[in-house]
């Protein structure tokens, strides 16, 4: 058993240093996979804290048969589904592109341009497509992880995600 694997146990037997550790251990993870599903930051922290009470309400039902980190990205993902759910489906997705490297400052700025135009894609992307692109590309799972996240089989995974890129290619080409 791993540490996440005996802190779940530790916090399910109702040890609360525990489930601490594990939020702060597991939050960034989690809002950065809200964040880039629902595009709204507000909405992200939202989810987030709906995820952790589910969390904390289903942790005695664990059973470990998949890593920790895994059953967090689906609870996760869920509770930005649902906030989802609570309004239109197309929305901006507002987060920085964060510092590119470059070797000049407007070459940096030409590639945050580029990053946050393919963010702002990825947000227009259905929500069948974003979530497996984000899962996979931007969180860097596993085929396996991901379509154990999403509860489909590999095979139905990598139909999605093939749309999905080829809709992101189809929405980049149109502003280019």
């Amino acid at each position: 058993m791993d540490d996440d694997g005996r802190l779940a146990g530790d916090a399910a037997a109702g040890d609360h240093a525990a489930f601490d550790t594990l939020v702060h251990r597991h939050t960034p993870m989690m809002f950065r996979v809200a964040l880039r599903i629902t595009g709204s930051p507000a909405e992200a922290e939202d989810a987030v804290q709906e995820a952790w009470l589910s969390v904390w309400r289903a942790l005695p039902a664990f059973r470990q048969e998949a890593r920790l980190s895994t059953w967090l990205y689906r609870v996760a993902t869920n509770g930005a589904l649902a906030q989802l759910r609570l309004r239109r489906p197309t929305v901006p997705l507002d987060e920085a592109a964060g510092q590119v490297a470059g070797t000049t400052p407007e070459r940096q700025v030409v590639d945050a341009e580029q990053v946050d135009e393919v963010l702002r894609a990825i947000a227009r992307l259905e929500v069948s497509q974003r979530v497996p692109l984000v899962l996979r590309e931007l969180e860097g799972l596993s085929y396996e992880e991901v379509a154990e996240i999403l509860e489909v089989g590999v095979p139905a995974l990598r139909a999605r995600l093939r749309r999905a890129r080829v809709a992101l290619l189809g929405q980049l080409r149109e502003r280019s």
